[in-house]
């Protein structure tokens, strides 16, 4: 009963917070002040540009906007600091500065206030660099409250909801998010140095193909007929590579209706490429090439934190077959595993669970899944996987149950896949009837026959090689973000009641 009627103290308070802002604003506009009619604010610096180049500043006159985070009234003088996009920077309002009605309506305003600053450049006798005001112009009135700053913003799920405060109250969220950007450009800046194009294909498709995967679906009212979400890239840039386009890739959002976990959610951001006249290896250089790049352009090293790890990017990546990796970690050789039923044995005496529609490669794969990633923590190219987990991809010549493929590993997660693709129509087309006779044995997840796409093989694609990386989670790993909740700016949320 006592903490009911606690909370309800609570809430009769915050309201009457809540109350004496809209009242203000309500004075402001009575006086012909209203801070929402302001249409622009001529800023000339950045709190950062300020203190890096204090020398060069110091006495001269500068324009910074940003909001309120704190204040500190001492009579005729006060401070407050302003936060801006890079960082934060303290300001001296005085009376006899900026005049005596402007100086009692900054008395009035509060934090979480969007306010222009006009003032010169100085330090103060503590030594911090600081802007002495000779105007402050109210922008934005805010209405509602901030979290107190001493405890901050640190509830995750309010975090994730409400992103735009968590902004403004976690500096390091900010920087993880600019520093996102900036690795989504130095993605763009290498590939285009490497004579690729940027391309844009559908979203919304009639087969979601090129990934093992289950689609969102929904209707077109206009044709009266059933899409889906794409779940994948990868058919349409191939079309490209047939029409003549020999390097094109594509970053853009792809949707799988699956769990969420730290390592997944529904809508996330891919990185697809595709290269005519190379294969796998061709791929794995880019690959390597790539990440060493990003690193070295956004973090200013190829040495990452991550956890308690530290990532080396510098160093040659480790290659090493699934067989081989399963062998090593597992102590099973599947080259002595004539067939299904004597994996399935195996599998049974391991504790590996399957499906009665499983063939050998399928079994395999659970292996490495269950006794390999977890090891794989330096950047690892693990490679040559079963037939029957690689739809699209070229088999290996000198051993047609695996294929031409390799998946990046980095501290036991799947950083990026990659092939030298499938380009004979004929063997295609009997691994999408492969699929769906697994789609039709139970398997949601499975492709089905794309017959544009067929189409496309048939006039004739050259050897290509093509990957796909996921780019949350390598922000993640630039960021040492442990969830890639925390690098998604909107995460997916369950709506609340």
């Amino acid at each position: 009963m006592a903490e009911t009627q606690n909370t309800n103290v609570q809430e009769q308070d915050l309201n009457q917070l809540l109350q004496v802002r809209r009242d203000k604003l309500a004075a402001l506009q009575e006086a012909g002040k209203d801070p929402f009619l302001h249409t622009k604010y001529n800023v000339t610096h950045h709190s950062v540009d300020i203190k890096e180049n204090y020398e060069a500043l110091e006495g001269k006159s500068v324009s910074v906007a940003g909001r309120i985070m704190s204040k500190r009234i001492m009579g005729k003088a006060s401070f407050c600091n302003i936060q801006d996009l890079p960082g934060n920077i303290q300001v001296y309002v005085a009376r006899d500065s900026i005049g005596e009605e402007p100086y009692a309506d900054f008395k009035k305003y509060d934090v979480g206030d969007i306010v222009g600053i006009q003032g010169e450049v100085f330090k103060t006798k503590t030594g911090e660099i600081s802007v002495h005001a000779s105007a402050v112009v109210l922008l934005s009135k805010s209405l509602q409250i901030l979290p107190e700053k001493f405890h901050g913003l640190t509830n995750t799920d309010i975090r994730y909801r409400q992103r735009y405060t968590d902004l403004i109250m976690n500096q390091d969220v900010k920087d993880t998010f600019v520093k996102r950007s900036k690795i989504i450009s130095a993605i763009r800046r290498y590939l285009e140095g490497e004579g690729f194009l940027e391309v844009e294909t559908p979203m919304l498709v009639v087969n979601a193909g090129g990934a093992a995967a289950r689609p969102f679906e929904t209707h077109y009212n206009v044709l009266d007929e059933d899409v889906k979400l794409r779940i994948s890239l990868e058919l349409y840039l191939k079309r490209l590579i047939v029409g003549g386009l020999e390097r094109v890739y594509e970053i853009g959002r792809v949707f799988r209706n699956e769990g969420m976990d730290t390592r997944h959610n529904p809508e996330f951001t891919m990185m697809e490429l595709y290269q005519a006249y190379t294969d796998y290896y061709g791929m794995m250089e880019l690959t390597e090439n790539m990440f060493r790049y990003v690193a070295q352009e956004v973090c200013g090293t190829t040495l990452i934190p991550y956890a308690d790890e530290m990532i080396d990017l510098g160093k040659p990546f480790a290659r090493l077959t699934m067989v081989d990796a399963v062998k090593q970690y597992a102590g099973v050789d599947f080259d002595q595993i004539p067939d299904t039923a004597a994996a399935k044995k195996i599998a049974d005496e391991k504790g590996v669970h399957y499906e009665a529609r499983h063939q050998k490669g399928d079994i395999l794969n659970l292996f490495f899944e269950e006794f390999v990633e977890e090891h794989l923590i330096q950047p690892t190219f693990l490679m040559d996987h079963p037939v029957e987990v690689s739809p699209l991809t070229k088999r290996k010549p000198d051993k047609p149950d695996y294929v031409e493929r390799f998946e990046l590993f980095i501290y036991g997660r799947e950083m990026c896949n990659a092939y030298s693709e499938l380009n004979d129509p004929i063997d295609q087309r009997e691994r999408f009837k492969a699929q769906e006779a697994a789609l039709a044995a139970g398997d949601e997840e499975a492709n089905t026959t794309d017959e544009d796409f067929m189409n496309a093989l048939e006039i004739g694609m050259p050897p290509t090689g093509g990957i796909g990386y996921g780019i949350d989670r390598l922000v993640m790993l630039l960021t040492n973000s442990p969830a890639i909740r925390d690098v998604l700016l909107f995460p997916t949320m369950r709506t609340l009641d």
